[in-house]
């Protein structure tokens, strides 16, 4: 089997409502969702979930390949990019292709990915994460009861700007998820995407701590901060999590060298390949991992054999537009199926179709970096800061 060529997509995710962070808001909830499809002159075709960028560059390394030298091909794509360097986008671009050759391998083995990695259990515990900083009260409290619904019995809101209004959102969502859980006490945790300072991360989630026990505190300083994460670890009771904008297993090994880290987390656009490889060494140092993302169904499969997966994040229900995925929801776990490869099929119709729906590459949102971050004297609401709102 060799590889013969590729072709690139995107589609959307449509929340049917507002999403966003601290660091701005998507008022319609449309978020574009890249798609890598790699092709094999067996037939056989693989799908990953990621960037395109130099896409070009990084198929040369792959052109006329056996699509089942994953590992290896993996790391030449590392090789082909080591000069310029292979951080941020071109990572996404990586772990897309190293994805789809995954699919490739488990279909060209008959076996579902997850089986062919050597799981045992299908099952992979979940919690809610709403990305719903934008949400009104009711409008917060309806989508964590849809949660429930499902069976999750752990949640992440967004927040860090003003911790009255996340003391009050997080017992919100306590309320809901206590209720459903007959009176158990939930796992709650907030993710506040790189928008403190060290001393302002102590001081907010201590003040919290008066009320919670958060399970963790995610992203609380700059993603590359070791010793900003260590101090936070040291100076509040909550676990310390983070590690989905890393791009390399060498940007996750200062933190977790340094005991700056408590729950390890990698992005479903990375790949699997380096999904497994953090895994193992945070399994290591005894610490687990949490895979993060809107739809990381590769790293749901790989989840199921590695030995420290802690739970994975679930944000919307419903797949992008047009894409169907081979699992389902219940009981607070994704369940996989037994369709061969990740299980994930594409309706390019649908998606052609859904042009119309895609915001352009420079709308503003969570990933434009507020002015302000990290240096606000006072309370702030959500998308306030002029470049990192849009609503189309």
């Amino acid at each position: 089997m060799r590889i013969t060529g590729y072709r690139t997509l995107t589609t959307v995710q449509d929340w049917g409502r507002p999403i966003g962070d601290a660091n701005g808001v998507v008022a319609d909830g449309l978020v574009r969702v890249p798609i890598v499809v790699v092709e094999t002159d067996e037939g056989i075709t693989g799908v990953g979930l990621g960037p395109h960028t130099e896409i070009e560059t990084l198929f040369a390394a792959l052109e006329g390949e056996d699509p089942r030298c994953v590992t290896a091909l993996y790391d030449r794509m590392l090789r082909w990019t080591f000069k310029a360097g292979h951080a941020g986008a071109v990572f996404g671009t990586i772990g897309a292709l190293d994805t789809a050759l995954w699919d490739i391998k488990a279909q060209a083995a008959g076996e579902p990915l997850w089986r062919l990695l050597g799981g045992r259990d299908r099952r992979v515990p979940a919690y809610a994460s709403g990305l719903d900083i934008a949400l009104t009260d009711d409008e917060l409290v309806a989508a964590y009861r849809t949660y429930a619904g499902r069976g999750l019995r752990a949640a992440k809101i967004k927040g860090g700007l003003d911790v009255d209004r996340d003391r009050h959102r997080l017992a919100l969502v306590r309320d809901v998820l206590t209720e459903a859980g007959g009176g158990a006490r939930p796992g709650l945790m907030l993710d506040v995407n790189e928008t403190w300072t060290r001393k302002q991360a102590v001081r907010y989630v201590s003040e919290l701590e008066r009320t919670f026990d958060l399970t963790w505190v995610e992203e609380p300083v700059r993603r590359w901060d070791v010793e900003g994460h260590a101090a936070v670890g040291r100076g509040v009771r909550a676990s310390v999590a983070t590690g989905e904008n890393l791009t390399g297993l060498e940007q996750h090994r200062p933190l977790i060298a340094a005991g700056a880290v408590d729950v390890v987390q990698t992005a479903g656009g990375w790949g699997v390949t380096h999904f497994l490889r953090v895994a193992a060494l945070a399994h290591a140092h005894d610490l687990p991992v949490s895979p993060i993302g809107t739809s990381p169904v590769g790293l749901l499969h790989a989840a199921t054999s590695v030995p420290n997966h802690l739970v994975s994040e679930l944000q919307d229900l419903r797949p992008a537009v047009g894409v169907t995925l081979d699992l389902h929801v219940e009981d607070g776990a994704y369940v996989l199926g037994d369709g061969p490869g990740l299980g994930l099929r594409l309706d390019e119709t649908a998606i052609a179709a859904s042009g119309h729906l895609l915001p352009h590459p420079s709308a503003g949102g969570t990933h434009i970096r507020p002015v302000d971050a990290g240096r606000r004297l006072h309370a702030a609401e959500p998308g306030t800061a002029s470049d990192s709102t849009v609503s189309r």
